[in-house]
């Protein structure tokens, strides 16, 4: 039993935001199991969550990753485990917690992975039985954002359902609060009586922002005063395409991709109806943070969303990949003001209840002690 203090805890992940993941990662890793504890961090590399790190007073150890196997990666992490005599290590989606898995074993310190979404797991990864292997054998706990995801992962890709456990994430309540504003009307030049619908989330696949395209011009074509803003960071292909589906759509002028912004909390109270329309989510971390802005959220039935909504009392759910389904809800809530308030009220209560940050940190901190107290871990020094 380790009964030296404080208690070390490693968190990794290997990528660099921004997003819901890296989020998650960065408020794990800048506070500690309490006054004893302390937290070391290992990152691949500049980008948001370095940044973000270095804004709360942290640096971070880097750690190159080729993105397949690099015995150097590897070896760096059991370098750190080993230097700062670590307790546990907390790393988050596939990549860290398959390396950090062997680095556990070889170290004999307790792992938490965290899997963020069924993206961890597509059809076409590569060695997955090996990777399946290293995560039964070296992670003492396989922690999921959703029951949904943990269900699908241990059904199809074999993790130990005897490790699975889910943990939802948690929010700032202090941050995301009930303000409403007009930042986005000023910022854009809308019209005073514009409907914003918004939607956050860097522009990748699974948030198939193809079908809110086209829902946005069937809404359109009935409203033109409605204006839809996508906040989140996006580049390459797939921008390119959405952008070229927009200018088909005649869209132009009524659908603004804003990029990456810090400030979502405003943001998010300068919207009238809060819309996810993604195919797939682990959780929907964007979703719990409008529901505490007092926002009126539309979902897609996409994994996450659907333990987070009750359909009709704190939002409304829609099938993935219906324009028609996702214009029609959005259209019934913005432009009725009793059902606005009624989804907005219980969405609050709920996030306030249930999905704050306190709430996440006290169960990872539980799950850190509880690890930490069964372990006999060994340590020797690596010149």
């Amino acid at each position: 039993m380790h009964d030296r203090q404080p208690r070390r805890i490693l968190h990794t992940i290997d990528t660099t935001g921004p997003g819901g993941a890296e989020t998650v990662f960065v408020e794990l890793a800048t506070r500690p199991m309490g006054p004893a504890g302390e937290n070391i961090v290992a990152i691949t590399g500049p980008g948001w969550v370095d940044d973000e790190l270095r804004r709360r007073g942290m640096s971070a150890h880097v750690l190159s990753e080729s993105g397949s196997f690099d015995a150097r990666y590897l070896y760096g992490l059991v370098r750190l485990i080993r230097r700062h005599r670590v307790d546990l290590v907390q790393s988050h989606l596939l990549g860290s917690n398959v390396y950090c898995s062997l680095a556990g074993m070889i170290c004999r310190v307790p792992v938490v992975s965290t899997f963020h979404g069924s993206v961890d797991f597509g059809s076409s990864e590569r060695n997955l039985a090996l990777k399946r292997f290293a995560l039964n054998s070296g992670s003492s706990r396989c922690v999921f954002v959703s029951d949904s995801l943990r269900e699908e992962v241990v059904a199809r890709c074999g993790i130990s359902r005897r490790k699975a456990i889910t943990i939802h994430n948690g929010i700032d309540a202090a941050a995301f609060t009930p303000n409403r504003n007009r930042l986005l009307k000023q910022e854009l030049g809308l019209a005073d009586n514009a409907i914003i619908v918004g939607a956050v989330g860097n522009i990748r696949p699974s948030k198939d922002y193809d079908t809110l395209l086209r829902a946005a011009a069937l809404i359109r074509a009935g409203n033109p005063r409605y204006q839809f803003i996508v906040v989140g960071e996006g580049n390459g292909g797939l921008a390119g395409r959405l952008l070229q589906l927009r200018r088909e759509l005649g869209l132009d002028d009524a659908v603004h991709f804003i990029g990456f912004r810090q400030d979502i909390a405003a943001l998010l109270n300068s919207f009238d109806v809060f819309m996810l329309s993604s195919i797939s989510e682990g959780f929907s971390l964007a979703t719990v943070q409008a529901m505490a802005c007092g926002v009126p959220v539309v979902a897609t039935r996409s994994g996450g969303p659907e333990e987070i909504i009750s359909d009709g009392v704190n939002g409304i759910l829609v099938d993935i990949q219906s324009e028609t389904q996702l214009a029609g809800a959005i259209r019934h809530v913005a432009e009725n003001v009793v059902i606005q308030k009624s989804l907005a009220s219980s969405a609050l209560e709920l996030a306030r209840s249930r999905y704050t940050l306190d709430a996440m940190l006290v169960r990872y901190h539980t799950l850190y002690e509880e690890l930490i107290s069964r372990s006999s871990g060994s340590y020797e020094k690596i010149s």
